[in-house]
């Protein structure tokens, strides 16, 4: 009987030690790390992509598209996680964020990034596109080329351009139609010198706001009017706040989708190789979808009626390009000579036609 018990015992420690070794060498190991070619074997490696607006814009949109095809083309080894209208850091912060590395991914307005790279100002100045030809050419041409090198010296990778729309300017205080309409108006603007001179030049009180704000801002009165594109507008339910709105293409809103320079380089070739693809694929998709969501949500917008809408004219353009040209005197001071070069080439080269789509 004795002997019985003891081998029981000595069974039931043995069993017991083989469990718990188990055990604590999963808790002290997690999961298995492998060759990321190697799918089911690897950790998985987590991009937080973080960006001012809702989920149904064209930045908001393209970045779902660039999640789900990351996913798909590693077999969700690269997981891109998606925090969308500020809810992890808003336009002033979100860049400094990015070099920190307590972001790995975001897409900033031209405007914010000049914050850090003022050469991205160029992508600001008035009139400078014509149509989107013109902004396909700055993206894929000599200034995309320019603005995406001077990334690196601050720690930032430029994975690509991610187009919204021309602006449009909006009001409470009546129809914008000739430059002296503008005066002493209070207006929202994003950070940069362009913008700054431009709305200097039409005699307007400026006001840095971040876009999370901006409905407010427009609702308690702070700012009587701001610039925006017809997506944002719609999407932000701005046509609840401003009572005109004037069709007028005066500049262009896009973005650049930028990463963080270390985490990149921490990344295999292959998966550097497969988040490219992944990018291009979702750029060219996302350009597209961005004149498509607009021309939609113009015609969405006409349908509510909330707003007095003013289409410029022709001769009420050039009023309006002929006030506006010396911000372009006065962009050399802080652009080098290599990228008004090419800005002006590309104003050399433009069609000249108006912007058609509405």
């Amino acid at each position: 009987m004795k002997t019985f018990v003891g081998i029981t015992m000595f069974l039931l420690i043995g069993l017991l030690t083989a469990v718990g070794f188990g055990f604590s060498w999963q808790l002290g190991n997690g999961p298995l790390v492998g060759d990321d070619e190697q799918i089911g074997l690897g950790r998985q490696t987590v991009i937080r992509f973080s960006f001012s607006v809702a989920e149904n814009t064209p930045k908001g949109l393209a970045a779902q598209k660039f999640a789900q095809l990351v996913k798909e083309k590693t077999n969700d080894t690269i997981k891109v996680e998606l925090f969308p209208n500020s809810t992890l850091y808003n336009e002033s912060d979100e860049v400094a964020a990015l070099q920190k590395g307590s972001i790995q991914m975001i897409a900033p307005s031209f405007s914010n990034i000049s914050e850090v790279v003022p050469e991205w100002m160029a992508m600001d100045l008035p009139f400078v596109f014509q149509n989107d030809e013109d902004v396909a050419k700055a993206f894929q041409g000599k200034i995309g080329n320019i603005l995406m090198r001077k990334l690196e010296l601050k720690g930032i990778v430029g994975l690509g351009f991610w187009a919204n729309g021309f602006k449009q300017m909006t009001s409470n205080r009546g129809t914008l139609a000739h430059p002296e309409d503008f005066q002493d108006l209070k207006f929202r603007i994003l950070p940069s010198k362009v913008i700054e001179s431009q709305f200097r030049k039409l005699n307007v009180k400026t006001f840095p706001i971040p876009f999370n704000q901006v409905y407010r801002s427009m609702e308690s009165g702070q700012v009587d009017g701001g610039e925006n594109t017809i997506s944002n507008i719609y999407s932000k339910k701005m046509y609840q706040v401003q009572k005109y709105l004037t069709i007028s293409n005066h500049a262009y809103l896009g973005y650049g989708v930028l990463m963080n320079k270390v985490f990149w380089e921490n990344l295999s070739a292959n998966q550097q190789k497969t988040i490219d693809e992944a990018m291009q694929e979702t750029t060219i998709w996302a350009n597209q979808n961005a004149i498509a969501i607009n021309l939609k949500q113009w015609n969405e917008l006409q349908k509510i009626g909330q707003m007095n809408i003013h289409i410029l004219t022709n001769e009420e353009r050039d009023e309006w390009q002929q006030v506006l040209e010396p911000v372009y005197e006065e962009a050399p001071s802080y652009l080098s000579k290599e990228l008004m070069d090419a800005v002006n080439e590309l104003r050399r080269e433009s069609t000249k036609q108006q912007f058609g789509l509405y």
